[in-house]
């Protein structure tokens, strides 16, 4: 009997989505964390984000499972040297959170610049007391990074009629809202002449610590790093060095190297660093939406037709052509549920 192991908060309405897409041979198995390492071994398809340890040595080795389709963006908790060399078709949620992760970019940035976390201090405290802000406007913002959150960033920050500067491994299609797109091989040169800079990319062994001490230092003066990708593409140690010889202004992060951020983290204690818990993606139609695209591409598979947001697995992300947008998702159940 083929079976499918789901490994996220899945509830029995979104069960029944999935019941109604399969063919009734099909078993649905949902391990959840506590049994997700036990359950993979007998995976034809998982769909999920595990994070518990999973053996995908031994699942690569067993030759069962054909597909993963992460209710994540991100997929280092996947993407295993051992996944990488297999057959296995892995896509992901990419762009289905962008909505969101923006909406927490501008939190942190407006956070950042209008000095909340100081009023909101003041307010505990009783007190009404005017302290300096800092300006947004007129900053020039690097994009860093430029996939579904990263251009869903740029396009709300648009308005702001700064200008937007861009690195992306995709380079050769920049969107109007974008002043300067660049290749991610020019990441020292954008980080030197932006004021701003936000990163966006996934985590892959290309990326981990790609903000390393030369990185910063390739940072203009005073200038600003905002990080609601994976923790682990920042060098953090790097990043005190810099925030503690006064060549950043500060940063704004929602993820850290090691989640929970421990609580002796010299991080906690600078007044120029805001600190969110890795809430960047969090929604209330979450698990609808990463269901729906579940759905979708369960059809797809079972039809053998290539599937939406499937990852080039060396890179940890989609290519343009198999990207899928929230909308898209959405008008795509609607018509294959009714």
């Amino acid at each position: 009997m083929p079976n499918i192991v789901l490994c996220y908060p899945i509830q029995e309405r979104q069960l029944e989505w999935i019941r109604r897409a399969l063919p009734a041979e099909w078993q649905i198995i949902n391990a959840g964390q506590d049994g997700i390492a036990e359950a993979i071994l007998e995976a034809d398809v998982f769909c999920g984000h595990a994070k518990v340890p999973v053996p995908w040595k031994t699942v690569v080795k067993n030759g069962r499972l054909k597909w993963i389709q992460s209710s994540a963006a991100g997929l280092d908790h996947c993407l295993t040297p051992e996944v990488v060399d297999s057959s296995i078709k892995v896509s992901s949620c990419s762009g289905l959170f962008a909505n969101q992760v923006a909406e927490q970019t501008l939190a942190l940035l407006y956070g950042w610049h209008r000095q909340l976390p100081t009023f909101f201090q003041q307010k505990l405290d009783r007190r009404f007391v005017r302290q300096p802000t800092r300006d947004l406007h007129g900053k020039s913002i690097g994009i860093i990074g430029l996939g579904g959150n990263g251009r869903r960033i740029a396009q709300l920050l648009a308005p702001l009629n700064s200008p937007l500067i861009a690195t992306d491994f995709y380079h050769d299609n920049r969107p109007d809202y974008i002043s300067e797109l660049h290749p991610a091989t020019e990441l020292h040169s954008v980080l030197s002449r932006v004021d701003i800079a936000i990163l966006g990319v996934p985590l892959n062994p290309s990326t981990h610590h790609l903000m390393d001490q030369s990185a910063f230092d390739s940072m203009k003066a005073g200038s600003l790093l905002v990080n609601v990708a994976r923790g682990q593409i920042v060098d953090e140690s790097a990043l005190l060095t810099a925030l503690d010889r006064g060549h950043l202004a500060g940063a704004a992060i929602d993820v850290t190297e090691v989640e929970p951020l421990p609580e002796d983290s010299p991080l906690w204690s600078k007044d120029n660093v805001l600190i969110t818990p890795h809430v960047g993606a969090q929604s209330n139609t979450r698990v609808d939406d990463s269901t729906k695209l579940f759905c979708v591409n369960l059809n797809r598979w079972l039809d053998q037709r290539p599937l939406w947001n499937e990852v080039d697995k060396n890179l940890g992300f989609p290519p343009p052509s198999c990207r899928i947008s929230l909308d898209d998702v959405r008008s795509f159940w609607d018509r294959t549920s009714a």
